[in-house]
């Protein structure tokens, strides 16, 4: 999910804790729970961080070669 939003121009902003900040130029912001490298996210987290906070579609995510 890093290596995504770093690709698609997100930006690492900040980390407080276990959650860490990305920022891309449009203004979108995307928090993301972290704790190892290869963690898995809960199906709530992820529809969140993909549809609502990365604002990306079916069509971004196929692109990306994440579905």
């Amino acid at each position: 999910m890093i290596r995504a939003l770093l690709d698609e121009g997100f930006l690492f902003v900040r980390q407080r804790g276990s959650h860490r900040r990305y920022a891309h130029p449009d203004g979108r912001r995307v928090t993301v729970p972290f704790t190892r490298s290869g963690d898995t996210f809960a199906a709530g987290t992820l529809k969140s961080i993909v549809e609502l906070q990365a604002r990306w579609s079916g069509e971004d995510l196929q692109r990306m070669g994440l579905l």
